[in-house]
């Protein structure tokens, strides 16, 4: 009588550990595929991801369930997410389209206590003028006289910092082959091993780093090469993240130039950001632009003006080529103007630490027809960040 209610309870207790394993079954199934869904995504190369939200822990199964269910496990993602290429291997690209949380109004600072200023002048023939001495020009901060000049120099051997922006959408398709080598020689000319660097980005919808950071001219080449047409074009937001993201965070052991060379129509229609902004990053940046028109109709049209106002702002040049040929010549001037240009430091007059743009104007004294260009200012401190000067 005993080992037959024995017998009995021992077949109630399997028969209710069988619907407890049965019921825990399908929690686990939901809780592995919520783990699939809450694995985070491959990082892009912009340095302001959109947030991710914490992934939901798995659920267990009731205390009630033998410890030995396998099931309420989920399982382990074999995907891998892809690495940034090596500057120094001239591996594949990376995507880097601004996230959906894209903010504009970063404000980029840097702890300085001077204002540097890279210059170029030239006669009214568009020739280089590299014998200027320091009491040839005036400097006009925020329309007040510059009196203390810490120092002046002609600088034709800085290290360069240079990200080559080409367009690749598809309104650029019947010139791009010839463009892209005109860029190449253009790499291979300026870029000097063991002192110089330079990046690719080609943008279309969105910008890509087809080669980071390098000096091998052979690495550069071949993310100019990778390069294909198609699609819209985000020029400023190509732009901007090449100053923020690249340029403003490579390091550096004294004073670069930095430059972004961009070769486009400038018929921007998908940036997220707009083009003054794009250019305020590329002041706080302390980066020329220098913009090659890729409009061979003759005429100018509104891309043209936009490129004009990019490099207008930040002390470069627009080149307007008539013919596909002469995009060539026009990467061999933006050469000459690298080798030929001017700093100046000097600590900026009644300066207020309120975070506002300072408009600097420099000039020569007594020289009619010289042209100087600059940037045409730069961003003073907040009380937030009091000694910071871009």
């Amino acid at each position: 009588m005993k080992l037959s209610m024995i017998a009995s309870l021992l077949r109630r207790w399997s028969g209710l550990c069988a619907a407890l394993l049965l019921s825990a079954m399908p929690l686990a199934s939901v809780s592995a595929r919520a783990a699939q869904t809450d694995l985070p995504s491959a990082p892009s190369a912009v340095v302001m991801p959109k947030k991710q939200p914490p992934p939901t822990p798995p659920a267990t199964a009731p205390s009630a369930v033998p410890a030995a269910t396998p099931a309420a496990e989920p399982p382990q993602s074999t995907t891998q997410a892809p690495q940034p290429p090596d500057a120094a291997s001239g591996t594949a690209a990376q995507p880097v389209g601004p996230p959906d949380d894209f903010d504009p109004a970063t404000t980029i600072v840097s702890t300085v206590n001077e204002v540097n200023m890279v210059f170029t002048a030239t006669d009214k023939h568009g020739h280089f003028i590299k014998d200027l001495k320091r009491d040839d020009i005036r400097i006009l901060d925020d329309t007040k006289q510059v009196m203390r000049i810490r120092s002046f120099s002609s600088q034709t051997d800085l290290p360069l910092q240079v990200a080559l922006l080409v367009d690749a959408s598809n309104s650029v398709r019947d010139r791009f082959k010839f463009e892209q080598e005109a860029a190449i020689e253009f790499l291979n000319q300026i870029v000097r091993p063991n002192y110089d660097k330079a990046f690719v980005v080609g943008f279309d919808a969105t910008p890509e780093v087809t080669q980071d950071f390098t000096d091998n001219s052979e690495f550069l080449a071949k993310g100019v090469r990778s390069l294909r047409p198609g699609g819209g074009t985000a020029m400023y937001d190509a732009i901007y993240f090449s100053c923020r993201d690249k340029l403003l965070k490579a390091p550096r052991s004294g004073t670069v130039r930095r430059a972004v060379i961009v070769l486009s129509d400038g018929d921007d229609n998908l940036s997220h950001v707009s083009r003054e902004e794009a250019i305020e990053m590329a002041q706080r940046a302390e980066v020329i632009i220098y913009t090659i028109s890729t409009n061979i109709s003759g005429a100018k049209n509104k891309g043209d003006k936009v490129l004009e106002r990019l490099s207008e702002a930040t002390g470069g040049r627009a080149f307007f080529p008539f013919k596909i040929q002469d995009v060539a010549d026009a990467f061999t001037e933006i050469q000459d103007e690298l080798r030929s240009q001017y700093l100046i430091s000097y600590t900026p007059p009644d300066l207020i630490a309120d975070g506002h743009f300072r408009p600097v104007e420099i000039a020569a004294i007594n020289e009619k027809g010289l042209r100087v260009r600059s940037r045409h200012g730069y961003f003073a401190p907040s009380r937030k960040h009091s000694t910071a000067l871009k």
